[in-house]
């Protein structure tokens, strides 16, 4: 019996249109402020690798 293995996210097609696209959507809510600086980040993640339950950072 031959086994078929399930496909990884890494075997899709790319789609170059909605690639563009995304990173489009994602650069325009950056410049309008909705990003999280990455030192809030790191600071939450240094937290939760210590053991507090704090909530994710927002923008």
């Amino acid at each position: 019996m031959t086994r078929v293995s399930p496909m990884s996210i890494l075997d899709l097609p790319q789609d170059d249109a909605s690639e563009a696209i995304a990173d489009a959507e994602a650069d325009a809510e950056i410049e309008a402020g909705f990003g999280i600086p990455h030192e809030r980040v790191r600071e939450w993640l240094l937290k939760l690798a210590a053991g507090e339950q704090v909530p994710p950072p927002v923008a």
